[in-house]
């Protein structure tokens, strides 16, 4: 990689995922869609907020079904999640929320305490009940961005540890897998992995170059004509596996975050999202995982090409919205709390405060 393509893609990755956070209930739309950011929008997440501190398990964690994807079902048994944990916290941060500071100031800190105390002394693996890299990588990329706003003296060397358990579990192709072992590789893992290694890394933590290069081959090894695929074509793996409309979100983010804005396979992956957007339905797993990574996509996109994010964003605003129960919550088959949570987090995607979502 050049020095030139060094700079550009830590500074996509600084706008992908660290920024000041902004002080809770601020009136802020800086984006190229800040409009769109309405009341009705503002409400419909502080009453999701709202939802979810009722929800919080007394040792700072939420509850969810932890399991797998099946086809288009999701499998599972209830349990405290760290990755759905991070998740909520991520979307209170979102709205300017730090541990101990604000309305939910203790909402996020017992969150963080939970992270913490679920980081695996031997191995520096983030894990309860089972849960398995996806919750890891989630937990990560939270305690990167949430580094730096507290004294906790432990985080840091948490942080660390954790990232040395991703580097280490990095397979052959570059890529990561359900667990922290090096054998195969999937690109939903390795985006999500990925993301949360350039979290940790803008906030001072080492991580080898060669990792990130290694696993931005994988996510290209992923490509496909019509957008990518579950796994890159191996020697044990067809080079048909599963294209989706999800998968090829978090491909164009991974790609650009490296700084790649104009390839043939984000271009590829971007047409793919215009073509299927009508079979992401709400209420299945796929419905916000898609969705928080195509909100990334399509805004990244607007910003280089003067994309359709406001067209995008007006489409997929109003379905959330329509979606949302009475009580101020979001239901999906994977749990409320991870609807609830995602929802929110697409939601703000205009206002700018979400360090992943900034400029």
């Amino acid at each position: 990689m050049t020095p030139k393509l060094l700079a550009t893609a830590a500074l996509a990755a600084a706008m992908l995922l660290t920024a000041p956070h902004s002080a809770p209930g601020q009136d802020r739309a800086y984006g190229v869609a800040g409009d769109m950011f309405s009341r009705d929008v503002r409400a419909a997440c502080e009453g999701g907020l709202a939802w979810l501190a009722t929800r919080q398990n007394d040792n700072g964690s939420w509850t969810c079904k932890i399991g797998y994807k099946l086809f288009d079902d999701y499998h599972g048994e209830d349990g405290q999640d760290v990755g759905v944990t991070a998740l909520c916290g991520m979307a209170y941060l979102g709205s300017g929320y730090l541990p101990d500071r604000g309305k939910y100031g203790r909402v996020v800190s017992k969150a963080l305490d939970f992270i913490l105390a679920n980081v695996r002394e031997e191995d520096g693996y983030i894990t309860s009940n089972g849960s398995r890299m996806y919750s890891h990588a989630f937990a990560t990329m939270f305690l990167a961005e949430v580094h730096g706003t507290t004294p906790r003296s432990d985080l840091r060397l948490k942080l660390k540890r954790a990232v040395d358990l991703v580097v280490n579990a990095q397979n052959r192709e570059g890529g990561w897998r359900y667990q922290p072992i090096p054998v195969d590789a999937d690109l939903s893992v390795t985006v999500s992995t990925l993301q949360a290694l350039r979290a940790a890394r803008n906030t001072g933590i080492a991580v080898p170059l060669e990792t990130i290069e290694r696993a931005t081959s994988y996510v290209r090894r992923c490509a496909r004509d019509t957008g990518f695929s579950y796994q890159a074509a191996t020697d044990y793996t067809f080079n048909d596996t599963r294209i989706s409309y999800a998968l090829s979100a978090a491909g164009v983010v991974a790609l650009y975050s490296a700084g790649e804005y104009d390839s043939r396979e984000v271009r590829s992956g971007l047409a793919f999202l215009d073509r299927s957007w009508r079979g992401v339905r709400p209420g299945k797993f796929h419905y916000f995982y898609g969705h928080y990574y195509a909100a990334q996509a399509k805004y990244l996109s607007e910003l280089k090409h003067q994309g359709d994010f406001r067209d995008y964003y007006a489409r997929v605003r109003d379905e959330i919205l329509a979606s949302r129960n009475p009580d101020g919550g979001w239901t999906d088959d994977v749990g409320r709390t991870y609807a609830t949570a995602m929802a929110i987090i697409v939601l703000q995607m205009p206002c700018e405060r979400l360090p992943l979502f900034q400029k």
